[in-house]
């Protein structure tokens, strides 16, 4: 149940994202879509109340109900910049806008480590909706999966920190490898100048 709940919410979610965005800019209707805007994340509090009464009702928890705890989480620190992606690709697919920049170098790794604080911050929010689910349940063999969940929380908060921690390594190599091309061209410029003025 708690599966499909997810996969009708996700479903939910971009249909409300992809009505805003038609109804603002093909129908010329910025209010309404707008209106479609502000329901995307009222599909996350549906999911919510479907987590909680489901466990309430004497349900047993699942790694659905953990998975949820993460679509949620992830939802909420990514939500605002994944309706400002889908923005910037309409308007360059249909109303012949600009494509976005492409980052490079410390421009990009600072981007990796603020997706990586993001999806700390997710992680943070679906640990509190477990903690609380395992409280409110108040019963450790239903929620025992829950209990477990936490560590798979844990490891994709790790995944991407190291990820960008990686990225961070590259980009120092290729700035040291930049500096020594810049002082192995200005010695060689030099040393160039100097025969021209000893012939």
């Amino acid at each position: 149940m708690i599966l499909a709940a997810i996969i009708a919410c996700e479903i939910a979610f971009w249909v409300a994202i992809i009505a805003g965005l038609v109804t603002r800019y093909a129908l010329k209707r910025p209010r309404l879509g707008a209106a479609f805007l502000i329901a995307a994340p009222v599909v996350d509090v549906i999911l919510l109340t479907l987590v909680c009464v489901d466990l309430l009702g004497g349900g047993t928890a699942s790694w659905h109900h953990g998975l949820a705890a993460i679509y949620l989480g992830i939802s909420v620190a990514y939500g605002h910049r994944m309706v400002a992606w889908v923005d910037v690709k309409y308007t360059q697919w249909f109303r012949g806008g600009p494509a976005p920049k492409k980052l490079y170098g410390a421009a990009y790794m600072r981007k990796c480590w603020a997706d990586a604080a993001r999806t700390v911050v997710a992680m943070l929010i679906a640990l509190g909706i477990v903690q609380v689910l395992i409280w409110v349940v108040g019963n450790a063999e239903q929620t025992a999966a829950l209990a477990d969940f936490r560590m798979v929380i844990g490891i994709v908060a790790a995944a991407d920190i190291l990820w960008a921690l990686s990225l961070h390594g590259v980009a120092q190599d290729a700035a040291v490898r930049s500096e020594v091309g810049s002082a192995r061209h200005s010695t060689t410029a030099l040393t160039d100048r100097l025969a021209e003025f000893l012939s």
